[in-house]
């Protein structure tokens, strides 16, 4: 990529913030939608769960392989591609008849996010290719997760109370036109020195795994934990993931290139990515059918309510990228760690005589954890790396956060489906969202035992140690990926 100015780079990052805009706003807008989708479309708690995790498994399994296509094929190309796709997507999903077609219309959008957020993230690193730079520039990156939990609620609220839930999907379609337009205008194209070859096989095992696996934890409920279809596609799980590892480690070009996990900081970066993730989808979908199904509150109420979250996401998402830039990982996230495990506590104190305040501090203490730990994740997953491999470290990082948001949303629904049926009363909803939130509780521990543990000395040491591994042309079979250990 040819050295731009600084105003060229300030523009290249606003348009990648663009297409994390309308990724991250889908999500947000559609989390307060779901219970005029549920009523309208005559949906089950698992039918919401799947309109979120149709679309974030399909992101999941391809997010890999769309970073790797770019660094291959060309960064702007794919990225273009993405907005076309995504758009095309969202509209298709405005004009659904029935919840099938509304799963398989959000699968079509997933497959342009996917080739949205990795690449631009690539580009990002590829045109900021100063460490401080590059820290700030992720960090004003993470706060355009913030801005679209500010506004995603609120313009969600109102579009849903005045138009209907399907002109949602329309404000897509204009931001990602925009976008286009601005990207082969502006955007530089870029490619990888040496991109890997495509891994079809590998490709095909992480979307039975993270398929099988989602389906088991969501129909569960339904079905029966111990029931012959769910122990079935449990097995498919563990034998994906036996086969996909054993099958990277001795391919020479893998789709997941298992040498970046020799990286401490970077394998402790994927798992807090899980855990965080796993809480904010388990968080929004919680609290969305609860304020308006059990509350009662309208739509744009509902967004109103979770304003003070989205707020102190927005605040602290720039804020960590700093701390990230002039002190490390570490602060941010140890902190994050201690916000999210406190907010869970005080949700799981929540009961029916417990008055707004405490639901609003539990929203505030969540939002300050969660836009601590995004910038960390970012810039941990790709500062370590040689900038040849951005876009698939930075795939991997995406990967971990779509993981982990689908397993949220699949276990916390989970949690919920006993005893937050339609029609729940609010005695019975809370008791069954009590184990929800120390899971909460149990994310921000581990994010803040991981953030102690992988972001010392002997962290940065295991993340020198493998960039040589990339630098030296390395090969990843079993016997010199142990060595390297």
């Amino acid at each position: 990529m040819p050295d731009l100015s600084r105003r060229r780079r300030l523009l290249v990052l606003a348009i990648c913030c663009m297409s994390l805009l309308i990724v991250s706003l889908d999500n947000t807008v559609l989390n307060v939608a779901l219970p005029s989708m549920q009523r309208e479309l005559h949906a089950s708690v698992s039918g919401m769960q799947w309109t979120i995790d149709a679309y974030t498994l399909v992101l999941a399994s391809l997010l890999m392989l769309s970073g790797s296509t770019a660094d291959r094929l060309g960064r702007r190309r794919v990225f273009t591609a993405g907005l076309v796709v995504f758009a095309f997507g969202s509209l298709l999903c405005s004009l659904a008849p029935d919840l099938g077609w509304l799963v398989v219309f959000r699968m079509v959008q997933a497959v342009g996010g996917s080739m949205l957020n990795p690449v631009a993230m690539s580009i990002i690193t590829n045109t900021f290719t100063d460490p401080r730079e590059r820290a700030r520039a992720i960090g004003v990156w993470g706060g355009v997760v913030g801005i679209s939990m500010a506004a995603g609620p609120v313009i969600g609220g109102l579009l849903v109370q005045n138009v209907g839930w399907r002109s949602i999907f329309w404000i897509n379609v204009p931001i990602g036109a925009l976008a286009l337009f601005l990207t082969l205008r502006y955007v530089p194209e870029s490619r990888a020195p040496r991109p890997r070859r495509v891994d079809p096989v590998g490709q095909l095992l992480v979307i039975t795994l993270l398929g099988s696996l989602t389906y088991a934890i969501i129909e569960a409920p339904s079905t029966g934990w111990a029931s012959a279809e769910i122990l079935g596609f449990v097995m498919v799980a563990l034998v994906s993931l036996v086969t996909l590892i054993g099958y990277e480690r001795r391919r020479r070009e893998p789709l997941i290139d298992l040498r970046f996990f020799h990286s401490a900081p970077f394998a402790g970066a994927t798992v807090i990515a899980v855990c965080a993730f796993a809480a904010l989808g388990g968080f929004l979908f919680v609290n969305t059918l609860y304020l308006q199904n059990i509350r009662g509150l309208s739509a744009l109420d509902a967004g109103l309510y979770m304003i003070p979250m989205a707020g102190m996401t927005l605040v602290c998402a720039p804020l960590s990228g700093r701390l990230v830039a002039g002190r490390g990982p570490r602060l941010p996230l140890l902190l994050a760690g201690c916000a999210m495990a406190l907010s869970g506590a005080l949700l799981a104190a929540f009961n029916t005589e417990s008055g707004t305040g405490l639901l609003l501090t539990g929203y505030v203490l969540f939002g300050i954890g969660f836009g601590l730990v995004n910038a960390p994740i970012t810039n941990t997953a790709v500062s370590g790396m040689p900038r040849s491999q951005a876009g698939v470290a930075a795939a991997v990082a995406s990967t971990s956060r779509q993981v982990g948001q689908s397993l949220g949303v699949a276990v916390f629904g989970a949690v919920l489906a006993g005893g937050a049926h339609f029609g729940a009363s609010r005695p019975e909803f809370l008791a069954a969202a009590h184990p929800a939130w120390w899971i909460i509780v149990g994310c921000g521990g581990a994010i803040f035992l991981l953030g102690a543990l992988t972001t010392g000395r002997w962290a940065r040491t295991t993340a020198e140690h493998t960039a040589a591994l990339f630098e030296d042309g390395t090969a990843p079979d079993h016997s010199r990926a142990r060595a390297g250990s």
